[in-house]
């Protein structure tokens, strides 16, 4: 059956509030040797949408300026070069834009099989979120089995994700989240404390489950001052890794515990980066993850599904803060 020549796509028609996304007929994606062409049946929602849709993270130069950056589907066709793949299979992957319609373009490398009995809603929730937390946690942060991570904003899709995957290698998990209910999500998940940030001092509590320790790794996505507590909260020889800044990228610290504790600072976006450095991410996650996966060791938290065209309420329900979980849009299939 012959593709058609347009889609539908969600465009942000100017920087604004979640009313600006809005369906439009777009031409197919063209794909090069390398990328596969996928039907995408769901794509997952993640903050850095919210961020381009407002104006403050563009694509890299020659993306769409489709949002979307993890999608679920069906291959319908491949590049020249592309060996790994084929028509009819079912992946699910990162990209760097596009995600938010009918079809959508990706590198072969960045593609991962759905891993069995998976849902698309559910292979849709698994990239960004997997993909982050394997480079920042265990590739930059270094985490080691018995070793505590501390990640802040447990009960977010990547919260979640890292729960589980630090769990699933052995380490202790602790968290922060904003009410009982985020809090008794984590700990379901696996998290041994999740701490109410609201009532609760994150610090004073680490240093009470650590016997004064602290922990060897923090993955922080809300910058601010929590920096600042995440250097108090943590052991020596520590790392604390930055993935964003829903308090500001901006702050001051007083580096003489860096020092004495011989603290490592680091972070890292992944959007930007070059196909062969997420490519050798999806392998490492194809031979370490996707087995974990596959035996429902791990799973994605689904907290709300939209269809593609609502994709403005899926939004306002992100930037609301309320989900535990991953928020995704179907293009094909059920939504709820």
């Amino acid at each position: 059956m012959p593709l058609p020549s347009e889609m539908t796509a969600i465009e942000i028609s100017s920087p604004g509030e979640p009313d600006v996304l809005r369906p439009a007929k777009r031409p197919m994606p063209t794909i090069g040797d390398e990328d596969v062409l996928i039907e995408v049946h769901a794509a997952g929602v993640n903050r850095p949408d919210v961020l381009q849709r407002r104006g403050s993270y563009d694509p890299p130069p020659g993306v769409t300026d489709i949002p979307g950056l993890e999608v679920a589907g069906r291959i319908v066709a491949v590049g020249a070069a592309v060996r790994d793949f084929e028509v009819g299979d079912e992946v699910c992957a990162l990209v760097a834009g596009g995600g938010y319609a009918e079809y959508c373009a990706a590198p072969a490398g960045q593609c991962l099989t759905v891993p069995p009995g998976f849902s698309m809603v559910e292979a849709a929730a698994l990239p960004e979120t997997f993909f982050t937390v394997w480079t920042n946690v265990f590739e930059r942060g270094h985490l080691q089995r018995g070793e505590t991570l501390l990640v802040h904003g447990g009960s977010s899709g990547i919260g979640t994700t890292a729960i589980q995957m630090a769990r699933a290698f052995g380490a202790r998990v602790f968290v922060t989240a904003g009410s009982a209910e985020k809090c008794k999500a984590c700990e379901a998940l696996g998290a041994e404390r999740a701490i109410n940030y609201r009532d609760e001092d994150f610090v004073k509590v680490v240093a009470e489950l650590t016997g004064g320790r602290g922990v060897d790794v923090v993955l922080d996505m809300v910058g601010g001052d929590y920096i600042a507590r995440s250097i108090q909260a943590m052991a020596v020889d520590g790392r604390h890794v930055s993935i964003a800044f829903l308090q500001g990228a901006k702050v001051t610290l007083n580096m003489f515990p860096v020092m004495t504790k011989r603290l490592t600072l680091t972070g890292s976006t992944l959007r930007a980066r070059p196909v062969a450095a997420k490519a050798a991410i999806a392998a490492q996650l194809r031979e370490k993850v996707w087995p974990l996966l596959s035996q429902r060791e791990l799973r994605p938290v689904i907290y709300k599904t939209f269809p593609l065209e609502q994709a403005a309420e899926s939004h306002a329900l992100m930037e609301s803060s309320q989900h535990i979980g991953k928020i995704v849009l179907t293009v094909r299939g059920e939504a709820g």
